[in-house]
């Protein structure tokens, strides 16, 4: 059983009157009494510090604690025990708590096994000996992965619930956008046992949904995006005063502009027509960002992004699409389909791209039933035991299909190249896929159809070198088979490449008179439009990384100020 205050926690009232678990386990009792003593003083009003004197008292207590539905927050181990190690133990620990933040304890010379235990146990973080003072070197690191773990646990324990069809694409939307806005709920299949008694108890019909549910106020019957926004006060923001500077688009870029705009003190105002993130906020894992050494979600990053930002004063609103912008005197007038106006003195466009959509017969019908463009974080869950399809061969399709290792049954990789993965996938990436039992990868291949009746349920996959076609099952079809700049909105004349991405800085000078000031050249990152600028993957040349993205949201504000004080 649990010891001390956790096992009266228990007696009292179950699990769910227990404060989430911090388990310290270290052979050296002189380490293991300093660290608690630390762990207590610092996170005692918030979470129960339990410890064990080595790796077997440990999986004892990690069985008594999964006998009583105890939730566990974060383990810290030591990685050298002479009953075992702290990277066997941490891999124990993620198959029965996955969302437990796991940090391995090392001396120095063992930082090689510590990064090896990144790859193979998936641990968070880890940390050296000696680890004082605890204010520097032990207290920030965990302060971040205990805010990521609450992050988690708040969805799971929210009394929020959408009641909905799996297979709908207006709940899959739904589902979405709060997934992509970092709103907790609990997703309900209005089919099943839970809720069926769901409607019976609410009174809501089957024309009601997908509806969402809280625990005070009414049901919102028919929701959508802009109905949940209006309801929970996303889209409210004081635009009658002009803004200094208004960023359109809420990816790495917009993100990283909003940030520095607002720390220092311009008047900033943040919109996106979803959700934080853009294109990055969608993936399940980002392991070539700096400073991430375990990797981050997309989700992860855009919570610590946009916290940050409001944080510093950005205001922030989603869904809301522009639909036009116009220059009046002195201002970029930035104008809504529902009637909005907001004015600012310069305007960052940092929309990004957007996947481009499949072409093939059938598939259409099934968007948002079985066939979705990135999505896998949202749908991954209610692919369990299924064989899903990907099709793509970039990054983004690689962290895809691993995150959906861990919940189907069969991922398979659809690739029209001969060459595989190789011409266009990190190698990292590559080689993980490699390691994964149940990820196949099929060059030469395309998906030719989808059939399915009210769902997907079958691909009718061809060989684009020997013609030959197979139907298969398909539970699910991701697409991630290259981008577009999302720029067709964008009045102001600005010019644009033959792809549409947005024309910025030096290679103005290029297109004859497509620069109207003679006073000065155009800034670096600023469009043909005076005072407008691009950032991230929307303009022209960018580099297409996540950290280049950011890097350019950054140099924007510095090119603002410039503008703004001449």
């Amino acid at each position: 059983m649990l010891v001390g205050t956790a096992a009266s926690a228990l007696a009292e009232g179950g699990s769910a009157a227990m404060k989430p678990i911090l388990l310290l386990v270290d052979d050296d009792p002189q380490v293991l009494r300093a660290i608690c003593l630390e762990m207590r003083r610092h996170y005692g009003p918030r979470y129960e510090v339990l410890e064990a004197d080595g790796a077997t008292a440990a999986r004892q207590l990690l069985a008594d604690m999964a006998a009583e539905h105890a939730a566990l927050a974060l383990v810290l181990a030591d990685q050298r025990m002479p009953d075992g190690d702290g990277v066997s133990l941490l891999g124990h620990v993620r198959d029965t708590w996955p969302n437990a933040r796991r940090v391995l304890l090392t001396a120095y010379a063992d930082t090689e096994a510590a990064i090896r235990a990144i790859n193979s146990a998936k641990v968070h973080y880890y940390l050296t000996k000696p680890w004082e003072p605890a204010e520097e070197r032990l207290y920030p690191v965990l302060d971040e992965l205990l805010d990521d773990y609450q992050a988690l646990a708040q969805a799971e324990q929210t009394g929020t619930r959408l009641l909905g069809f799996q297979w709908s694409p207006q709940t899959h939307a739904l589902k979405d956008f709060l997934a992509g806005n970092l709103i907790p709920y609990r997703f309900v299949e209005a089919d099943g046992p839970a809720g069926l008694h769901l409607l019976s108890q609410t009174g809501l019909q089957g024309a009601d949904l997908p509806a969402l549910l809280t625990d005070d106020a009414p049901p919102l019957r028919q929701a959508t995006p802009a109905v949940v926004a209006e309801a929970l006060g996303l889209t409210d923001a004081e635009c009658e005063r002009p803004y200094d500077v208004a960023i359109v688009g809420a990816g790495p870029a917009g993100l990283a502009a909003a940030v520095y705009g607002a720390s220092e003190g311009l008047r900033t105002i943040l919109l996106d027509k979803r959700a934080p993130g853009g294109q990055a906020g969608t993936s399940s894992r980002i392991e070539n960002y700096l400073g991430f050494p375990q990797g981050i979600s997309g989700q992860e990053l855009s919570r610590r992004a946009i916290t940050q930002a409001k944080r510093l004063g950005a205001e922030f609103m989603a869904p809301i699409e522009v639909e036009a912008i116009a220059q009046e005197g002195a201002y970029k007038v930035l104008r809504t389909p529902d009637g909005r106006i907001i004015r600012a003195r310069a305007l960052i466009l940092s929309t990004g791209v957007e996947y481009r959509k499949l072409e093939a017969d059938g598939l259409d019908r099934f968007n948002g039933a079985g066939v979705y463009y990135g999505a896998a974080n949202t749908e991954a869950q209610a692919c369990a035991g299924a064989d899903v399809f990907v099709v793509g061969g970039g990054n983004s399709a690689g962290q895809c299909a691993m995150y959906l290792s861990r919940f189907a049954a069969k991922v398979v990789v659809l690739v029209r190249n001969p060459d595989g993965l190789a011409p266009s996938m990190s190698q990292y990436l590559i080689d993980q896929i490699a390691s994964e039992p149940n990820i196949e990868v099929r060059p030469c291949c395309v998906v030719a159809a989808a059939q399915g009746d009210e769902r997907l349920e079958r691909l009718c996959i061809r060989n684009v070198t020997t013609g030959a076609s197979e139907v298969v099952p398909a539970a699910a079809l991701f697409i991630f088979i290259g981008t577009r700049p999302v720029t067709d909105w964008i009045g102001l004349n600005v010019q644009k490449d033959g792809k549409g991405y947005l024309i910025t800085g030096p290679d103005l000078a290029h297109i004859p008179q497509a620069w109207p000031l003679k006073q000065r050249p155009p800034f670096l990152l600023e469009t043909c439009a005076p005072g407008v600028f691009a950032a991230g993957d929307v303009r022209a040349g960018a580099l297409n990384r996540v950290a280049s993205a950011v890097g350019e949201g950054a140099m924007a504000i510095k090119f603002v100020h410039a503008y703004l004080a001449g």
